[in-house]
């Protein structure tokens, strides 16, 4: 008789049966870290880290969900993965865990490397970028989410003050269901124009004179940036479906400025 005659079968609970008739939109796994290559309009290619949440729909006469298989699935891209394996991860997702939907959030830190207006020193600017699949009934639906730190000035303290006007750095966030592709750079880019100045990673004194009052001159409310950004998104063809939110951290307050527009 061998050892393996003594293993007993162990019992799958997720598999076994649940009486509530409550079907679950989404279970799964959050804040899993992987490698992730993104390649980049340069036509070159940036090794980070992407924070994962990964989530099925269950239908109420199941338990549970195979929670293994999530990080089973992430680790069969062997060491990293592309923007090329995204759809295949939610493919795979709706096989290896039989359901209808599914959705992929991966979020991870993007750099671009910019030149001050003035002196032309250049200087990586770190972004938020995330990619956002999901499958239902078949379709993959593709979206991306940056959030783009800005300068706004504010147009009442410039009216009402001899001198100056407060000004802040705000996020500008942007969530765009894409119908084609899309460089990042070029969404970043987009918001950017929008803003009362960009941001810089490092600027020379004539750099700093020449945004202090490029943003003095180009004065934004909160609720100017959603509508400039959203008035160029529409113009966009490659995008279905969008929201933009903008927060500006107010220097003179305690508390931020906020506004949101859905297209």
């Amino acid at each position: 008789m061998t050892t393996s005659d003594h293993i007993c079968p162990i019992e799958d609970v997720q598999n076994s049966p649940d009486l509530r008739s409550l079907d679950i939109d989404k279970v799964g796994i959050k804040s899993i870290k992987h490698p992730v290559l993104v390649k980049d309009k340069t036509g070159g290619a940036q090794h980070t880290i992407a924070t994962f949440n990964m989530y099925v729909y269950l239908p109420h006469n199941f338990k549970g969900t195979h929670m293994s298989r999530f990080v089973e699935i992430l680790n069969m891209n062997e060491r990293e993965i592309s923007v090329e394996s995204f759809e295949n991860i939610l493919r795979e997702m709706i096989k290896r865990l039989e359901s209808k939907s599914c959705d992929v959030e991966m979020t991870f830190p993007y750099f671009i490397n910019k030149t001050a207006p003035v002196s032309g020193v250049k200087s990586l600017l770190d972004y938020e970028v995330s990619f956002i699949g999901k499958i239902v009934d078949g379709k993959f639906k593709n979206t991306i989410k940056v959030v783009v730190p800005v300068t706004s000035l504010c147009p009442c303290s410039k009216k009402i003050s001899d001198y100056g006007a407060h000004n802040q750095r705000s996020h500008v966030t942007v969530t765009a269901e894409i119908n084609k592709f899309i460089w990042v750079e070029d969404l970043i880019e987009l918001i950017e124009k929008q803003a009362s100045s960009e941001l810089y990673g490092l600027l020379k004194r004539p750099d700093e004179k020449y945004v202090t009052e490029k943003a003095y001159d180009n004065p934004k409310f909160v609720e100017d940036m959603v509508r400039d950004v959203a008035a160029q998104l529409k113009l966009e063809k490659r995008v279905d479906h969008f929201i933009v939110e903008s927060e500006n951290f107010e220097s003179i307050h305690n508390h931020s400025a906020y506004a949101l527009i859905e297209g």
